[in-house]
């Protein structure tokens, strides 16, 4: 993502005197209609090109620290930690790392930041930038003042390919930027910049730092970008990464500088009824209406970006009934009537709502990649029956296979399964002759039908699911992986909260069943629903031997 240059003139300005005349142009001087063809043609032969300036580097007018707190309720414990850690003006800082599940307002709150501090940074998003000569291209870009527009071509000021050029050319960009940031504190005022800029600290910032594990040899990207503070040892630059991943997501073997993390944990209910009430026009209306729906939906997911649509259409059929809701005045038949028009559309809503991202990691593959013996046809044709019909996460899958597990094997079998490091037991297993096994699957098949699945509480479901996580992490080391392929930090910085979301959703759509409390444990059990056909489907996906870890008797 690059910042748009809006300071421009209407003719090519070579010289850097010119500057001047160019900020006394008003945007009435673009938008003067033509009266004659002809002008309108020679129109066209004027090659507009945007000057950018050193006040393109803040983030417009400042803003007041109040002002920046009620912008995001619930996120004033964070703002004042970053604000703490980024320290008094001009002062050095470690790189920071900031994280947490999408939709919690990380790169939001970054830049009101940055606009409140009004001291200068360069950002760069991972979801544009989708490549390493897109990213180095736009960061010297930004840090050398140009703007890329049909009269030199669209071309970036410097051409990067190699990671050692890139730290060369930005050495000698941050430092020509630095130089003159100093000059214009010094002189008060800076007759290149019309909004005075304070500080002389560059901060670049990296979002969605996670999509660079889907590039070709990340973890080399990824150890250079966690080493450019040292490389450049340039004690006026700062770095902040934004990711969706933990910082052990992507680290673990590697050597680096010190990060300072800062987690954006999930909004709370509360939150989310203070950022949904903010805006409306009838706020009591609307207070009633989030009374009946936030609580349902806060079970599913807590993200404002997948709520905030759902709501929005809910919120007109809650109208319906009363056509005009500026001037309505509540009364407590009013809100039965409404609740009572509302609430057929609630589980329909509910169920559009299951939808678990999934991020793909380098290194997992679909089971339609397998390498499979036989003709052509019959590979097609078994791809087709690997494929799932829903989207789930790569932890929401693990989770889902171990419940399967939990409900399929007895608790007895769970030390012989799983080792204490998690993996399967090592010990070489007699071979059992075709007709034995089955024999024993239709005995097994017979049981379940009888007995149905059996039950298991949270913890046991807990235990099982790193136990298998860990198996999936080891296999991906042995392949040559990168680092934590499985995913599971992705959705689950912090594993309590969103796993109980995960269990929650699975629940919701029928995949795991909530019994009641065993008398003896007092805990709540669970029981899986899904058939074996599904969970190995489930399991190929993943490329996870499930067959191992079936207890056949």
């Amino acid at each position: 993502m690059v910042k748009i240059y809006t300071f421009c003139t209407s003719s090519i300005m070579v010289k850097e005197e010119s500057l001047k005349a160019a900020k006394r142009i008003t945007p009435s001087a673009y938008s003067a209609p033509t009266i004659e063809k002809n002008s309108a043609v020679k129109s066209k032969k004027t090659v507009d090109l945007c000057f950018p300036l050193l006040s393109d580097l803040v983030y417009g007018n400042p803003i007041s620290l109040d002002a920046l707190l009620s912008t995001f309720p619930g996120r004033r414990t964070q703002i004042l930690e970053l604000i703490q850690l980024l320290g008094p003006l001009n002062s050095p800082t470690l790189p920071l790392f900031v994280y947490g599940v999408p939709s919690t307002g990380k790169t939001s709150i970054i830049l009101q930041l940055f606009r409140h501090l009004n001291r200068p940074f360069v950002y760069s998003s991972f979801r544009t930038c989708y490549n390493p000569r897109n990213l180095f291209e736009s960061v010297l870009n930004l840090l050398l003042l140009h703007h890329r527009v049909a009269a030199n071509g669209y071309s970036s000021t410097k051409r990067c390919d190699k990671l050692s050029d890139f730290v060369d050319f930005l050495r000698d960009a941050l430092t020509s930027l630095i130089k003159r940031l100093k000059d214009d504190v010094k002189n008060s005022v800076s007759p290149q910049s019309v909004l005075p800029i304070d500080g002389y600290m560059i901060y670049l910032i990296f979002d969605h730092l996670e999509l660079v594990r889907e590039w070709g040899k990340s973890s080399s990207m990824l150890q250079f970008l966690f080493n450019l503070h040292d490389n450049l040892n340039i004690p006026e630059v700062g770095f902040i990464f934004i990711s969706n991943l933990a910082p052990d997501m992507f680290c673990s073997n590697m050597t680096y500088v010190e990060q300072i993390p800062v987690y954006f944990p999930s909004y709370t209910e509360d939150d989310l009824r203070q950022i949904l009430l903010r805006n409306q026009e009838n706020q009591k209306l609307y207070s009633s209406f989030l009374n009946v729906v936030l609580r349902p939906f806060c079970r599913i997911t807590r993200r404002l970006d997948e709520l905030s649509p759902i709501f929005e259409s809910l919120y007109m059929q809650y109208c319906k009934p009363i056509g005009d809701p500026s001037n309505v005045i509540l009364s407590e038949d009013m809100k039965r009537r409404l609740y009572s028009n509302l609430m057929p559309h609630i589980t329909s809503a509910r169920n559009e709502t299951f939808r678990v991202l999934d991020y793909a990691a380098p290194g997992t593959e679909t089971s339609t990649k397998f390498e499979m013996k036989g003709c052509k046809r019959k590979l097609e044709s078994s791809k087709k029956s690997d494929e799932l019909d829903f989207h789930m996460s790569i932890s929401a899958k693990y989770l889902l296979i171990s419940a399967f597990l939990a409900s399929r094997n007895q608790a007895t079998l769970d030390a012989s399964l799983f080792d204490s490091s998690g993996g399967s037991d090592s010990r070489k297993r007699r071979r059992k002759t075709p007709d034995k096994v089955k024999a024993q699957q239709e005995i097994s098949e017979d049981d379940l039908q009888t007995k149905g699945p059996g039950s298991f509480p949270l913890e046991r479901l807990l235990a099982i699911f790193q136990c298998l996580a860990s198996v999936a992490e080891g296999s991906s080391d042995e392949d040559g992986g990168s680092d934590d392929w499985l995913g599971i930090g992705g959705e689950s910085a912090v594993v309590t909260s969103n796993i109980l979301l995960q269990i929650s959703s699975l629940s919701n759509v029928k995949f795991i069943l909530k019994g009641g409390s065993c008398p003896l444990e007092g805990s709540v059990r669970y029981r899986c629903m899904v058939s074996e056909d599904l969970a190995l489907k489930v399991a190929r996906s993943l490329r996870f031997p499930l067959a191992k870890y079936i207890y056949r008797r």
